[in-house]
């Protein structure tokens, strides 16, 4: 099992919202109200933590390791939400998200591969990483940049711990996992040839709510996200290309195999792919 070590290293650094966050430091003259907003908007989008969770232990049921570990990444992606929403309390509270706000973004997600999910959050994480971290330079008051950054920090931890699972599913169940994992590493690292950023919050996730079935799309604000990406932190092509680069290097040091571009990944996607076909009898 990898819930007890990971557990163990994750409690090793994990930060204190009184201690480790510089609240005295704030400074009202370095925050402008478009600034204010889009962190009002970042902490609703946080809170989808407890409904992804909820669909990975419905998901996982039958994988005692990863569900426990659950216990570990919901903590911590909730506190993400609660430090932004304590933040504004302190010094925008005509900002904090209601109650309401908040519940709208909790709804079922719909039955998906096990594997493929946890790929696609895989990505979801180094990306949030790297979306965080351009947020950090981008704002310009200390305390919010430093809470970016921590909140960065995190994502990457959760990100290389679902990479431990991805690792685990690989000796366990071999090409089946490679085939998924493949699949949406693809997918994931082509996000420049979408309208739309390639996020778990921004994917739809309910047929029957379609088309208001994705996080992002039952936010206060639906069109927040790409005016937050594209003309505020300006998350431009090279922060993309940093992403696409963490993906293949991680899916490089997973398959043991040396990824160089997208289009290596994907030919032996289909590699795998050939390898799963059943011959005919």
């Amino acid at each position: 099992m990898l819930y007890p070590e990971l557990f163990k290293s994750l409690e090793q650094v994990r930060w204190n919202m009184d201690t480790d966050i510089p609240w005295d430091q704030y400074d009202a003259s370095k925050l402008t109200p478009e600034q204010a907003q889009t962190i009002k908007m970042n902490a609703i989008t946080e809170w989808s933590a407890l409904p992804a969770t909820e669909m990975f232990l419905r998901d996982n049921r039958d994988d005692s390791d990863f569900s426990a570990f659950m216990s570990i990444w919901f903590f911590e992606e909730q506190k993400h939400s609660l430090v932004l929403m304590e933040y504004l309390r302190r010094f925008h509270p005509e900002l904090v998200p209601t109650e309401a706000e908040l519940d709208n973004v909790r709804f079922e997600f719909d039955p998906a591969p096990r594997l493929e999910t946890l790929m696609l959050h895989f990505c979801g994480e180094i990306r949030l990483n790297h979306w965080y971290r351009c947020a950090s330079e981008w704002h310009t008051e200390p305390v919010i940049k430093h809470i970016y950054k921590i909140i960065s920090q995190d994502e990457a931890r959760h990100g290389g711990a679902y990479l431990r699972y991805m690792k685990k599913s690989l000796a366990e169940v071999g090409d089946v996992a490679r085939a998924a994992f493949a699949k949406i590493g693809v997918l994931m690292a082509s996000a420049r040839r979408t309208e739309k950023p390639l996020h778990p919050t921004n994917l739809h996730v309910n047929q029957a709510l379609f088309p208001q079935d994705t996080i992002q799309s039952r936010l206060p604000d639906p069109d927040w996200l790409e005016r937050w990406l594209d003309g505020q932190i300006k998350f431009d092509g090279i922060w993309e290309k940093k992403v696409v680069d963490r993906i293949l290097h991680n899916m490089s040091l997973l398959f043991e195999r040396s990824f160089d571009t997208v289009q290596d990944l994907n030919r032996y996607r289909k590699e795998i792919s050939q390898r799963l076909v059943v011959p005919a009898v």
